[in-house]
């Protein structure tokens, strides 16, 4: 008999693997090309990718330690299969739709898996579905992962498409590619959005 991984444990985990601020190991980032910078904005082209992931409630900031468990179970082997996977970044953030404070938290699945070859979930909360290809507009920064950082630089970034004469295309995604114990002006952290592809 198997236990599911206890939850600190699994966040203590996922934050070594996903690093201190810097790259300490190889952690596998989506492919992506880049159609366009400005000074503002980046846009990508991000081909299809296979994503597990939860919807959690709560307020922005705390709704992460449940969907970071969850996730974590999933990949460190609670799965049909018990199976475990490689950690990859970045871990994604949105808001539910028509659901008031729900967040949809993702993992990009490693790229050799398809969804006929991923192991089920043991959790019926984890999903798993590809995302086909997209063309996203993507802000980067760094420092502090609050509530208020991410609208501030949503709104830099969505007033910059706006002047480009670029619709967004759905909700804005908040990425994060490093750990909680990362000093906040070395993390990585992205603001992204759908467009229409050029």
């Amino acid at each position: 008999m198997t236990s599911s991984p206890r939850p600190t444990s699994t966040i203590l985990v996922l934050a070594l693997l996903l690093g201190s601020g810097h790259q300490t190991m190889a952690i596998e980032t989506p492919d992506y090309r880049v159609l366009r910078q400005t000074p503002a904005f980046e846009i990508r082209r991000y081909d299809t990718m296979r994503l597990a992931e939860v919807e959690v409630g709560g307020d922005f900031e705390r709704s992460g330690g449940e969907a970071f468990r969850l996730l974590a179970g999933y990949i460190f082997g609670d799965n049909a299969s018990q199976q475990r996977m490689a950690m990859t970044a970045p871990v994604s953030q949105q808001p539910a739709a028509a659901r008031e404070q729900t967040h949809r938290y993702s993992f990009v699945m490693p790229a050799p898996f398809t969804l006929e070859t991923l192991p089920a979930p043991n959790n019926p909360r984890v999903r798993l579905r590809e995302q086909p290809a997209q063309v996203v507009a993507v802000r980067r920064y760094r420092g502090s992962w609050s509530e208020s950082r991410y609208r501030e630089e949503e709104a830099l970034l969505l007033s910059a498409l706006a002047a480009a004469g670029i619709t967004p295309r759905g909700p804005t995604v908040y990425a994060r590619y490093n750990s909680p114990f990362s000093l906040p002006f070395l993390r990585r952290n992205e603001v992204m959005v759908e467009i229409e592809m050029p």
